[in-house]
C-alpha cells in the first residue's frame, strides 16, 4: 500500500491500530491516530527517489541489518521492523518519503509515537524528523532522544515540542529553523555506539491534537541586549506557531526585571508589565518591551538585568533574555593606553574562574546557542574541519560568530572571544572561497613573494567572515612521505620552510602586530611545535595511524638544525600563536625517552618562550592533552605548567575549566603561571582590536572568491607545477593539437583540492567553486577530448594528457600503511598504459606526496608533479599550454621505491628517482658554454658571497642549475643526484659559490 494511500485512509485504519499503552488515556476529543509505518511490507527497503527504509553508517561495518520479522506478540499486525547492530562510529536507519510525492502535513497532531522492544541497556537512541526542503535528504533536521531503560514492548510518545534543531549537522543548511510540520519528509533513528545489540520497533504513527500551548511559542530577538549606561534596550517578543496558523487563543507574556547584578531603581528604571497577543494574531507578530538604564558617575564592570518572562498559552523562550549595562570608565577599555597597561588592569580585576575561562577553547558544535560562553567565561571558540554554519556562506559565518561574540557581553568584563579556524590553504571550510595549493605546492614555487600573497588572500577572506585567528602555517619539515600530513609541509629542507615563512606577513602584516586590527589580517599560528614532520614510521600509538602523532628520535644537533630552525624564523617574524604537536620528542642521549610535546616544559617554556623570546600564546592541538599519561587533573596541570596557555578542549571545556580551577586552588598550578597565560591571550585580543570591534567587519566579503583573489591562486597553481621529464619537448602543448585527456583526477575538483577542503578529510567531486584541470584546458582553447577511464578510442590524437594521483585525506588517516600506499590505483595505471601506448603522452600526478612511477617512466614522454593545486585548474592549464613557463622545483625528494623512505637531501646514501630541487623548465633559454660557463658563474657566485649580494648570487646559481639540469635530464645517477640536491639547499642558505661548485661536480660526473 502506498504511503499516500495510507495517509488518505487513516480513518479506515483506526480499527487496525493497537490500544493506547498501559497507563495512557486518550483525550475524548483526540483525533484518530494517523499511521506512518506499520512494517507489514507496505513500505519497501529502498532509497530515494523511491519511498523506502534504508540504513547508513560511518563505515562499511556501521549500518545495521534490517528485516521485517513475523512476531506473535507484535503490537500491531503480524510483523515488526527488527535488526542487528554493532556500531563503532555512527549508524542507523531512515524512512524517507518518495521525493516525487507531496510532503506530508503533520501540523494537526500533537506528536509522533511508536512501539519499541526494550533491551534495558540504558542507551540513548536519537530520533530525528525531517522538516521542509526539497526532500528527505535536503530537509531541515530536528532531533530528540529516548532512553532504552525498560524491557519488552513500550510505546514511546514524543510531542513535537520535544524536538530541537540540530546544530551539529544540517544537509543543506537551515531553511528557516522553524519546525513548521507542514512539509514532513520522514524520520530517522541513530542507534547506540559501542554496544552489540538487536532492536525491534513497530507501528509508527502520529497522535493527539496539537493544542495551542504545544504548537505556539514566544521567542525573543536576542538572548543578550547590551546598552551603554543611561540608554534604553528594546526587547522584541514574537509569537510563532507550527504551520504558521493564527492563534486560536490569546497568549500573554508577563515580564519583570528580576535578579542579576544591576539594581532596580539605581541602575535601571523598574520594569514590570504584561503583553498580550489576542486570538487570531498572525504567526510572526511582534511586541516590544523597553528597559531604561540610569546613568551615574562611577566606573563599573558590566551589570545584568535578567528579564523574567511568564508565558501563558504558548511555550516560553528557551532562555531568559538579559539586558546588560556595558562596562565603562575602566582603564582596560581605553584604546589610548598601551596594550601592556590595558592587560595589567584587566588581569588585576579578574577572578580565578574568569582567568581559567580565558584559557579554555571550545568547539562551536559543543556550545549550541552559546549560553555556556558567558556561564563559563570562555575565551575562545573554534571550527574544526567541516564545522560550519548552515548555510555555509560568508554571511552565515559572520552572523554565527557575531552571535557568539554577543554572548560575551553578558560577562563582567565583556572580554571578546577569539575565534579560530584551520584555514590551511585558503578559507578552506567555506564553500566558494579561494583555495590555494597546499603548502607542498607553495614550497615547489620557490617564490617567497607569492607565498606572502597567498597568505594575504587567505587572511582577507577569513577575516571578512568574522574570524580573526588562523591555525596556520604548518612549519613542519617533512622527512618521510609516508606521513599523512606531508602536503601540509613546504618541504623536507628547513631552509626551504624558512624561506616560505613570508606567509606569516601575508597573514598578520607587520612583524610588530600593528596590522592585526585591520579588516584583512588575522593572527597566525606556527604549528606543530616541534618535530612533527620527523616521526618514525611505525611509532604512532593513535588508532590505526602508522606515523602521524608518533615519535621523533633525533640528536640535539638534528633537532636544532632541522626542526627548530623554522620556529626561530617565525618568532622573528612576530608569529602570534604557536601550537604544539601531538607527537612525542625523543632527544637521543638526554635520558628522558619519548615525551609528548604538550608535556615538554623544556621545549615550550625553555626553548620557545625562553631562548627564542616568543611573546605570543601557545594553543594546544585538538584534545591533545588527553594523550598525556595519568588522570585528567595531571593532564591539565602538566600541560599548563609546560607552557600551554590555551587548551583546545572541544567538547570537554567544562571539565577543563573546573579542573584547572581546582589545580590552581590546590597550588599545583601557580597563580603566576595562570597570569602569564592569560596576559599572553589578552595581549593578542587587544592587538586584534577585538575590544573595540568584536563583531565581524564584512566589508571585504565581496572579495571572497573574487577574480583578483583567484588570480593569485591561479599563479600559485601554475608556479607549483614541477616538470620532471619532458622528452622531445612534448610540453608545452599547442592549441592546434588534438589532445586526448584521461585519468581520475582530470575533472575532479575535490581530488584536486585534497584534504582540509570544506570538510576535515576532504572528498571527491564538485565540493566547492572552482575550475578542474580539464575545464582549464578547455578554457585555454585546447582541442580536447575527455575519457576518464581511457575507454574511448585513442586513434587520431596528437598527444595524450593523463591526470592521475590520490584521493583526499588528512592527518593520520592518510598515513601509508593505514589503508594507503604510494602506488597509483589500478585504474590510473591502466589509463596511463593505454594512452601512453597509443600516442605521445604527458602524465600529471595530482597528489600530496610523490607517487611511485618508475616502472612506467620509460613509456611516459612528459611527467609533471602537479601536487594539490587548489580550485584554480586554469593555472595548471597555463603551463600545459605555455602561457606560463614551468618553473617549479621539487620541495621533497622523489623516491624510486617505498623501501628507500625516508630519503632526504643531505643523506649520505642518495639515489632518488628525482632529486630534491629538480624541475625542468620551458620557454626559458638555457645558458650555453658548458664547463667554461660554469667556471664563470662560480667566480660570480664567489664575488656575491664576499659582497653579500643575494640577488647576484641567486642569479648565478639559477643559471648554473639550468645548464646542469639540461645535461642530467637524460639520466640521473647517485653521483649526480646528490650534489644537485645539495646545491639547492646551499642556494637557500646563501652559500652561492658552494652551490655552483656542487652543480659543477654533478655536471662533470654526468
Amino acid at each position: 500500500m502506498r504511503r499516500t494511500a495510507l495517509l488518505a485512509s487513516a480513518a479506515l485504519l483506526v480499527g487496525l491500530l493497537p490500544l493506547a499503552a498501559a497507563g495512557t488515556v486518550a483525550a475524548a476529543d483526540d483525533p484518530a491516530p494517523v499511521p506512518v509505518d506499520r512494517f507489514e511490507g507496505e513500505v519497501p527497503f529502498a532509497t530515494q527517489p523511491a519511498e523506502g527504509i534504508f540504513t547508513w553508517g560511518g563505515d562499511a561495518d556501521d549500518p545495521p541489518t534490517l528485516a521485517l520479522t513475523a512476531r506473535s506478540e507484535a503490537p500491531e499486525g503480524d510483523k515488526v521492523l527488527s535488526g542487528d547492530y554493532d556500531i563503532s562510529g555512527y549508524g542507523g536507519f531512515t524512512h524517507d518519503f518518495a521525493a516525487g510525492l507531496p510532503a506530508h502535513d503533520w501540523s494537526a497532531s500533537k506528536g509522533i509515537r511508536f512501539w519499541w522492544d526494550g533491551r534495558n541497556n540504558a542507551k540513548k537512541i536519537s530520533f530525528e524528523i525531517k522538516d521542509g526542503g526539497a526532500n528527505g535528504e535536503a530537509s531541515e533536521l530536528w532531533t530528540t532522544s529516548f532512553t532504552d531503560d525498560f524491557t519488552g514492548w513500550k510505546q514511546i510518545e514524543i510531542p513535537f515540542t520535544d524536538f530541537v534543531y540540530r546544530t551539529d549537522y544540517q544537509p543543506v543548511g537551515g531553511i528557516d529553523q522553524v519546525l513548521g510540520l507542514t512539509q514532513m519528509w520522514g524520520y530517522a533513528l541513530t542507534l547506540p555506539v559501542g554496544v552489540q545489540g538487536r532492536f525491534a520497533m513497530d507501528d509508527v504513527e502520529l497522535y493527539g491534537k496539537a493544542d495551542q500551548s504545544l504548537r505556539a511559542s514566544v521567542t525573543t530577538d536576542s538572548a543578550v541586549y547590551p546598552v551603554k549606561e543611561g540608554a534604553a534596550a528594546t526587547v522584541r517578543l514574537s509569537v510563532a506557531t507550527t504551520g504558521s496558523a493564527p492563534l486560536d487563543e490569546p497568549v500573554t507574556v508577563a515580564y519583570e526585571g528580576a535578579g542579576g547584578t544591576a539594581e532596580s531603581g539605581k541602575d535601571y528604571a523598574p520594569v514590570k508589565g504584561e503583553v498580550t497577543f489576542p486570538a487570531g494574531t498572525v504567526s510572526g507578530t511582534s511586541r516590544t518591551i523597553r528597559v531604561s538604564t540610569l546613568k551615574d558617575r562611577s566606573a563599573e564592570a558590566a551589570e545584568t538585568i535578567p528579564l523574567k518572562l511568564t508565558v501563558t498559552g504558548a511555550k516560553a523562550p528557551a532562555e531568559t533574555p538579559q539586558v546588560v549595562i556595558d562596562a565603562h570608565g575602566l582603564p582596560y577599555l581605553d584604546p589610548k593606553l598601551p596594550v601592556k597597561k590595558r592587560v595589567a588592569d584587566l588581569l588585576s580585576r579578574m577572578s580565578l574562574e574568569e582567568k581559567a575561562g580565558q584559557m579554555t577553547q571550545a568547539e562551536r558544535g559543543a556550545v549550541g546557542a552559546g549560553g555556556d560562553i558567558a556561564s563559563y567565561d570562555l575565551g575562545s571558540l573554534l571550527s574544526g574541519g567541516g564545522s560550519t554554519p548552515t548555510p555555509n556562506t560568508p554571511a552565515a559565518w559572520a552572523k554565527m560568530i557575531d552571535g557568539y561574540q554577543l554572548r560575551t557581553q553578558a560577562t563582567r568584563y565583556q572580554i571578546p572571544l577569539i575565534y579560530g579556524v584551520d584555514a590551511v590553504h585558503g578559507h578552506n571550510n567555506l564553500t566558494g572561497a579561494t583555495i590555494m595549493p597546499h603548502n607542498i605546492g607553495i614550497g615547489a614555487t620557490r617564490d617567497p613573494g607569492l607565498a606572502e600573497k597567498a597568505g594575504a588572500v587567505t587572511a582577507a577572506e577569513v577575516r571578512a567572515t568574522g574570524i580573526p585567528w588562523d591555525f596556520a602555517p604548518c612549519l613542519c619539515v617533512t622527512r618521510d612521505e609516508r606521513w599523512g600530513r606531508s602536503y601540509e609541509s613546504f618541504g623536507e629542507d628547513p631552509a626551504l620552510v624558512k624561506s616560505m615563512e613570508t606567509v606569516i606577513q601575508g597573514l598578520q602584516g607587520a612583524r610588530d602586530g600593528s596590522d592585526l586590527k585591520d579588516d584583512d589580517k588575522v593572527l597566525a599560528t606556527a604549528k606543530h611545535f616541534v618535530g612533527d614532520g620527523g616521526t618514525e614510521y611505525g611509532s604512532s600509538t593513535t588508532g590505526s595511524y602508522t606515523i602521524d602523532q608518533g615519535v621523533t628520535k633525533v640528536t640535539r644537533q638534528q633537532l636544532e638544525a632541522v626542526h627548530l630552525a623554522p620556529y626561530q624564523t617565525a618568532v622573528d617574524r612576530g608569529i602570534g600563536t604557536v601550537m604544539p604537536s601531538y607527537s612525542s620528542l625523543d632527544i637521543l642521549g638526554d635520558g628522558q625517552g619519548p615525551v609528548k610535546m604538550h608535556a615538554r616544559a623544556d621545549m615550550i617554556n625553555g626553548v620557545l618562550k625562553g631562548r627564542m623570546g616568543f611573546d605570543g600564546f601557545v594553543i594546544s592541538d585538538w584534545n591533545a592533552i588527553d594523550q598525556l599519561p595519568g588522570d585528567y587533573a595531571s593532564h591539565v596541570r602538566t600541560s599548563v605548567n609546560a607552557g600551554v596557555d590555551m587548551m583546545m578542549v572541544p567538547y570537554s571545556y567544562k571539565d577543563f575549566r573546573t579542573t584547572l580551577v581546582g589545580e590552581a586552588n590546590a597550588g599545583r598550578v601557580s597563580a603566576k603561571r595562570i597570569d602569564d597565560a592569560v596576559s599572553r591571550i589578552l595581549t593578542q585580543k587587544f592587538r586584534l582590536g577585538l575590544f573595540e570591534k568584536p563583531y565581524a567587519d564584512t566589508s571585504g566579503a565581496a572579495k571572497i572568491g573574487s577574480t583578483a583573489h583567484r588570480s593569485v591562486a591561479r599563479q600559485a597553481a601554475a608556479e607549483s607545477q614541477v616538470l620532471l621529464k619532458n622528452s622531445a619537448g612534448v610540453l608545452p602543448l599547442k592549441k592546434s593539437q588534438k589532445v586526448y585527456v584521461a585519468g581520475s583526477n582530470a575533472d575532479d575538483l575535490g581530488n584536486q583540492t585534497g584534504g582540509w577542503t570544506i570538510t576535515w578529510q576532504g572528498s571527491s567531486g564538485k565540493i566547492t567553486d572552482g575550475t578542474t584541470i580539464l575545464e582549464g584546458m578547455k578554457r585555454a582553447g585546447g582541442d580536447v577530448t575527455y575519457s576518464k577511464d581511457a575507454s574511448a578510442p585513442t586513434g587520431g590524437y596528437d598527444v595524450g594528457v593523463v591526470v592521475v594521483g590520490e584521493t583526499p585525506y588528512a592527518e593520520g588517516v592518510g598515513d601509508v600503511g593505514n589503508g594507503n600506499d604510494l602506488e597509483l590505483t589500478a585504474a590510473d595505471k591502466a589509463a596511463v598504459d593505454k594512452v601512453c601506448a597509443a600516442m605521445k603522452c604527458a602524465v600529471l600526478i595530482v597528489s600530496g606526496r610523490p607517487q611511485l612511477i618508475g616502472d612506467r617512466l620509460g613509456d611516459i614522454d612528459a611527467l609533471v608533479a602537479s601536487w594539490l593545486p587548489g580550485t584554480e585548474g586554469d593555472g595548471v592549464a597555463d603551463v600545459l599550454y605555455g602561457k606560463r613557463a614551468f618553473t617549479g622545483q621539487l620541495p621533497v625528494t622523489w623516491p624510486k621505491s617505498e623501501t628507500q623512505l625516508p630519503i632526504n637531501v643531505g643523506d649520505t646514501a642518495y639515489d632518488p628517482q628525482f632529486p630534491y630541487g629538480w624541475g625542468l623548465t620551458t620557454l626559458t633559454k638555457v645558458p650555453e658554454g658548458g664547463s667554461a660557463t660554469l667556471k664563470a658563474l662560480a667566480l660570480l657566485a664567489a664575488a656575491a658571497d664576499r659582497t653579500g649580494s643575494d640577488r647576484v648570487g641567486r642569479s648565478a646559481v639559477a643559471k648554473a642549475r639550468l645548464l646542469v639540469q639540461q645535461k642530467l635530464s637524460s639520466g640521473l645517477t647517485p653521483a649526480t643526484s646528490k650534489p644537485f640536491a645539495d646545491a639547492d639547499h646551499l642556494l637557500l642558505t646563501g652559500h652561492y659559490a658552494e652551490a655552483v661548485n656542487k652543480l659543477t661536480q654533478a655536471y662533470r660526473v654526468a
